[in-house]
């Protein structure tokens, strides 16, 4: 693997981590502090901002028209979409129910990819995706039920929705990734998000009461939107430079591993064997699939 693939994959196994431990961190501000889409604002209003100086400090990029268009769908996908179905799903379902419906991203990226940009689906790979979704699902299951009552019907809807899109965005931006920096990417994705983003979240943002938000739930707010949106957005797109949709996607499968070392450090938690060889599943499947990628016919 040469440097530039390397440092890829580090920078997706970097996102993934963070995304691990968002899960923690992001539940104990809502709803108590502030609604779910009250977040977003703030998430796609600080990267906006961010990525628009980085941006302006750098090198100036001209995007072409039809690219312009694509970034805008992309926005919709990747940012308003995910995002409002993940907040607004994740308060109407169980985290177990969310967990498992998230290790499926790289099932639909898989085919997501085979249809829009022509990657391959092949039988390693295929296998290397159900080793790491077999891995992830017993490593969250372990941790409870899965519930399938009629109360979390509409929350696991709205998750699956959530999944399917962030897999179509991932699709969507890896051509705009060999044209682009990923900060100019980033830029115009978040700015369009915002379009999307506001319209539906100006009343919880107008209803919020930041003054009575103490300094820790601060602390955690910032996380979420320095960490898991700027930082893990950059990095996860920055690895689509070089590596396949559907090998960054498989990453996904790293987050319970992640979540139950933090635990396990925390000893808020034991392993055993069984999640050891949960674990072994989960590398095995982000082996092979990164291993053995699949040829892609065309870059639209």
């Amino acid at each position: 693997m040469n440097q530039k693939k390397l440092t890829a994959h580090l920078a997706v196994l970097g996102a993934n981590v963070i995304f691990g431990l968002n899960y923690v961190i992001a539940k104990g501000i809502m709803p108590n502090w502030l609604e779910p889409r009250a977040i977003i604002v703030l998430r796609v209003v600080g990267a906006a901002a961010v990525f628009w100086l980085a941006d302006l400090l750098g090198k100036a990029t001209t995007v072409h028209r039809k690219d312009m268009q694509r970034m805008f769908v992309a926005a919709f996908f990747g940012v308003a979409l995910n995002q409002i179905m993940f907040f607004e799903g994740l308060n109407l379902t169980t985290p177990i129910n969310a967990s498992i419906i998230m290790v499926g991203t790289p099932i639909f990226v898989l085919v997501m990819s085979h249809f829009i940009i022509g990657e391959k689906i092949t039988p390693v790979k295929s296998l290397g995706i159900a080793l790491g979704f077999a891995g992830a699902a017993f490593l969250i299951l372990r941790k409870g039920h899965l519930s399938l009552s009629s109360h979390t019907s509409l929350g696991n809807l709205l998750v699956f929705i959530n999944a399917s899109s962030y897999g179509l965005f991932l699709v969507l931006v890896k051509p705009l990734m060999y044209k682009y920096p990923p900060l100019t990417v980033m830029k115009w994705v978040f700015t369009f998000g915002l379009l999307f983003v506001i319209p539906v979240s100006w009343q919880q943002i107008a209803a919020a009461d930041f003054g009575a938000i103490p300094f820790k739930i601060w602390l955690s707010i910032s996380y979420v939107i320095v960490f898991t949106t700027i930082l893990a957005y950059f990095l996860n797109n920055y690895s689509l430079k070089r590596i396949s949709p559907a090998a960054n996607s498989s990453y996904i499968y790293s987050q319970p591993v992640i979540a139950s070392l933090v635990a396990l450090a925390a000893g808020k938690d034991r392993i055993t064997g069984n999640e050891i060889v949960a674990m072994l599943l989960i590398f095995a499947g982000v082996f092979i699939v990164n291993k053995f990628p699949s040829p892609v016919k065309t870059i639209p």
